[in-house]
């Protein structure tokens, strides 16, 4: 008899999840990295955020922009970085799922899991934009695996960290209380409430919590709740009718956002159908597992009824919450939104799966590192040659290296010798104006101190400024840039394409604004 493969014939470790993680990571960011000229939006919103460390800012709280600040300290404003710490913070998600199949299964089963659900596009594809909701799955990841910890061995270690990693997710986005009305409902459905070690883990818990997440909630009161009243902005009331065609449509993206992960269920279950339970060169009947004459045994029923409940409470209360309310409020939905929901959707996945756990890792493994080739491979073709040749006004071809070539040469024209250090703009053209500059080149964004605190009050235009704005290039000026702009000494418009001959042109109104008196020479 062959023998199995040593990686596939022990049962798989953290080194091995550790491999495959490291693998996922290098391949989407180097693709990415060749492909794009420019990160997506979000992405260039936390390099433009990272210019210090705020306890919150006008749009969202801080946690994912003090990791961006950290990162470029260390290694620049590259525009690859934005794709690199999303993957990072999707690999850390996908970590800490495993560690929670590690509890409740056998490691083979456990890496299954982790493997199935790493080809959703929130932790693939999507896991390249580094924003708040990918920056959260790993704090929501991390929190489950210490709620079913906590609520199954009742240590209070496991409530106290539960408290510190839930305090850290509302500090990356205010969702976060979905996943904890979900821990609420696993706990009623399981008679937690019953058992008086939940009430003081919940104690402990929420004393964590409140104590880690005090410094944002005094920072909020004394910024009049902005984060707190752009979320309510951002879930607008349509109207019922209008909110049911839009939970349509989010349905349909989440649908279409886990088809890969259904892909490689229908290439599982052919390739079972064709070969069945044994392979060359693997030793098929290592595992335990029901006879074919009595059927296929689903891996459903290698998890405990316990676990199993868990798994469903947990894994699917945040998205049919979030329906019911859209239903009730007939609030807006966005299909981003559900980032987090699904972090879970690997165990049911397994769940259908059968056969000796060797054989069916090995042929997981396989399928799912052909589908992250082809979608990280299919993504850069699209958005980088294709979407280039084509001339398609893709952000990824966002000429932001051309347009800092001409900003610097007006504005040595004008200041010369004087290093450009602030650009007035929107995020997007200010920041990819900003990072092809220098390092400490900032960002006035649309020229407000309330979405700039790393400008000391009336400091930012001390030593001058260039104004930039396109009104075909998605960098439409606000009424403080265009007055900036109006009242600039020096000051023109340039044209440039988008990419290819074919692309729109982009119109960059430029002007310089001189150094003032107070400038303390930075």
């Amino acid at each position: 008899m062959s023998a199995t493969p040593s990686t596939i014939k022990r049962p798989p470790g953290d080194r091995l999840m550790l491999a495959c993680l490291a693998a996922m990571v290098c391949l989407w960011t180097v693709l990415c990295a060749i492909s794009h000229k420019a990160p997506d939006l979000d992405g260039m919103e936390e390099l433009v955020w990272a210019a210090s460390l705020e306890l919150g800012y006008t749009k969202h709280p801080p946690l994912p922009s003090w990791f961006m600040y950290f990162a470029t300290e260390a290694l620049g404003r590259p525009i690859w970085l934005p794709f690199l710490m999303g993957q990072l913070f999707s690999a850390l998600g996908l970590w800490f799922v495993w560690k929670l199949a590690r509890e409740m299964t056998t490691p083979r089963l456990a890496l299954m899991a982790t493997l199935l659900v790493s080809t959703t596009a929130y932790f693939s594809l999507r896991g390249t934009i580094y924003n708040h909701n990918t920056a959260q799955l790993w704090s929501i990841a991390c929190a489950t695996w210490l709620f079913y910890r906590a609520l199954r061995d009742q240590r209070l270690r496991d409530w106290f960290w539960l408290g510190v990693v839930g305090a850290l997710a509302m500090m990356t986005k205010y969702s976060a209380v979905i996943q904890f009305a979900a821990f609420l409902l696993a706990m009623l459905a399981a008679g937690s409430f019953r058992d008086t070690r939940t009430w003081r883990g919940l104690g402990v818990a929420l004393a964590t919590f409140l104590a880690a997440l005090s410094p944002h909630l005094i920072w909020l009161a004394r910024h009049h709740f902005e984060p707190l009243l752009y979320a309510d902005a951002s879930i607008e009331l349509p109207g019922r009718l209008a909110a049911l065609g839009l939970m349509l449509d989010f349905i349909l993206d989440q649908a279409g956002r886990l088809a890969p992960m259904v892909l490689v269920l229908i290439a599982w279950t052919l390739w079972q159908h064709r070969k069945g339970d044994r392979a060359p060169g693997v030793v098929a009947n290592e595992d335990i597992f029901q006879p074919a004459e009595q059927g296929p045994r689903r891996y459903f029923h290698a998890f405990v009824p316990g676990d199993r409940r868990f798994l469903l409470w947990v894994g699917l209360a945040p998205f049919l919450s979030t329906l019911l309310v859209s239903i009730v409020l007939g609030t807006r939905l966005e299909a981003s939104w559900a980032s987090t929901f699904f972090i879970l959707f690997g165990f049911y996945a397994v769940w259908w799966l059968h056969g000796p756990q060797a054989l069916q890792l090995r042929r997981i493994l396989i399928l799912v590192a052909a589908v992250h080739i082809v979608m990280a491979a299919g993504y850069a073709l699209a958005r980088g040659p294709l979407a280039w040749e084509a001339g398609r006004a893709a952000r990824s071809t966002y000429p932001g290296p051309e347009l800092a070539s001409l900003v610097l040469e007006r504005w040595n024209e004008h200041q010369p010798g004087r290093p450009l250090r602030v650009v007035v703009s929107n995020t997007w053209m200010g920041g990819n104006i900003a990072v092809h500059v220098s390092n400490r080149t900032q960002v006035f964004i649309d020229a407000s101190e309330a979405e700039s605190p790393w400008f000391a009050p009336g400091e930012a235009l001390a030593c001058g400024a260039v104004v930039a704005f396109s009104e075909k290039g998605r960098a439409a000026p606000a009424p403080a840039v265009q007055a900036l702009f109006d009242a600039a000494p020096w000051k023109g418009v340039s044209e440039l394409h988008w990419s290819s001959e074919r692309s729109p042109v982009i119109d960059l109104h430029w002007a310089v604004l001189p150094a003032t008196e107070h400038c303390k020479g930075r």
